[in-house]
């Protein structure tokens, strides 16, 4: 199974419990880099605060479950916006 996928499954529950949309997972490599990009939505704006609360959540949920082998960097942020 891919490692977005059972993600997803994992974090989903305590994101929305906690009133933010999870808008989408990526496991990507970019410059060298391993990134574990969890896109967080709610009603209103998305600012660093909820970003960093939502890390706070989901980080021992993926320490705990141990998916990705790869050193990786978890970044959780708000879903981009059309200006």
């Amino acid at each position: 199974m891919d490692i977005a996928l059972k993600v997803k499954g994992l974090v989903k529950e305590v994101i929305e419990n906690n009133g933010y949309i999870l808008d989408d997972v990526l496991y990507l490599k970019e410059e060298g880099n391993y990134f574990l990009r969890i896109i967080i939505d709610k009603k209103g704006i998305i600012d660093l605060e909820d970003c960093i609360k939502v890390t706070k959540l989901v980080d021992p949920i993926l320490d705990g479950a141990n998916y990705i082998l790869d050193s990786y960097i978890l970044d959780v942020c708000s879903k981009e916006r059309d200006v």
